[in-house]
């Protein structure tokens, strides 16, 4: 099976994608559906995700890809709990008889993928864990087109996907909201809150003139709109900067002396 590592820079991607996207005005019902329908079955999600030791929210946005969040369909592809898998991953759950349980197949799908060894679940590992529980085919094989399991329903997908298992095609449109958006949704209406946007190479810590970046005059520019704060534009990520990063974000800029990691 094709793999794509982890590295700095996919996890940047990751960040910029995320930090960019937006949900397109004809999908807003339909996602606020999708969260009011996990936010109704959290504590199963909760439940499993003590089992498997991972987040319940990637949990929750795999199980609306894969099967819409209907709790009679395997978390592994959408087969019926009525047997064991037919598509791809074949014949799973290995032990049991069916009908299964949700949760004790759910377990058995995020076990398969290995995800109970990710030992932190940031932002970009969260998306490049959901990506890969997809398959790495569109960003191997047709890199121009983000995945629409992450951003379908976004800016940042327009056409292209798989209808089939190894069927592609450039004029299909996915008609799901993509996995990133219910995140997205989810962290938007305070339900899940990320704290590692600290590590992106966007902010850093700088009281030298030298040291200017045109991404940080757009974060300036975005801290300046919070009451209380009133910041130079000049890209230099110096003290005041730090501190006005700390008041909205709870955290300050790596490499401040006062900055920890989580």
């Amino acid at each position: 099976m094709s793999h794509i590592r982890y590295t700095r820079a996919l996890a940047d991607e990751y960040i910029r994608l995320y930090k960019s996207c937006e949900i397109l005005p004809s999908k807003f019902e339909e996602i606020d559906k999708i969260i009011e329908n996990i936010l109704q079955h959290r504590i199963i999600y909760e439940e499993t995700s003590e089992i498997v030791g991972i987040p319940w929210y990637f949990i929750a946005a795999i199980h609306n890809m894969e099967s819409s969040g209907n709790f009679t369909k395997h978390l592994h592809n959408g087969d019926p709990l009525t047997a064991k898998t037919v598509h791809i991953p074949k014949d799973r759950p290995k032990k049991g008889k069916p009908p299964f349980t949700w949760k004790e197949s759910a377990v058995d799908a995020l076990r398969l993928r290995g995800v109970q060894r990710v030992r932190k679940w940031t932002l970009p590992r969260v998306l490049y864990e959901m990506e890969g529980y997809n398959g790495w085919g569109y960003r191997i094989y047709h890199p121009y087109i983000l995945t629409p399991y992450l951003w379908a329903g976004s800016n940042h997908y327009i056409s292209g996907k798989y209808t089939a298992d190894g069927r592609w095609s450039n004029s299909a449109v996915s008609k799901q909201c993509g996995g990133a958006l219910i995140i997205r949704r989810l962290e938007e209406k305070n339900e899940i809150k990320f704290g590692e946007i600290s590590k992106s190479p966007l902010f850093f810590y700088a009281d030298s003139p030298k040291k200017r970046d045109f991404h940080v005059k757009k974060l300036q520019k975005f801290l300046n709109g919070f009451e209380g704060i009133a910041l130079r534009v000049d890209g230099n990520a110096g003290m005041k900067t730090s501190v006005a990063v700390k008041k909205v974000f709870d955290f300050y800029l790596k490499g401040d002396p006062r900055y920890e990691e989580n």
